[in-house]
């Protein structure tokens, strides 16, 4: 491995890594209340676009972070939708 994909791995780990503690507030509060759909989709466009970059180059470190941030992204986003009627049911009880 040289030093460009070494960089490619680390920059590629820590945006990765970046996204493990929403997904795990989420897990832990069962709520996903102040996630953004909208924001989470966008986003997973754009990380889907960035590994077909990476496969056409076939960049090995764009490709590993894309698909587990995509994976991490998705995960939120199916949380969300998981959660939604607990977090409906906690706005009733605020009102």
């Amino acid at each position: 491995m040289n030093l460009v994909d070494s960089l490619g791995l680390a920059a590629g780990s820590l945006t990765t890594i970046a996204f493990v503690p929403q997904v795990l507030k989420i897990w832990v509060s069962k709520s996903a209340e102040d996630v953004s759909v909208l924001m989470f989709a966008v986003f997973s466009l754009g990380v889907v676009l960035w590994l077909a970059y990476g496969i056409a180059l076939g960049a090995w470190p764009v490709i590993i972070a894309n698909v587990v941030t995509l994976a991490l992204s998705i995960l939120v986003v199916v949380l969300k939708f998981r959660y939604r009627d607990r977090d409906r049911d906690r706005g009733d009880d605020t009102e």
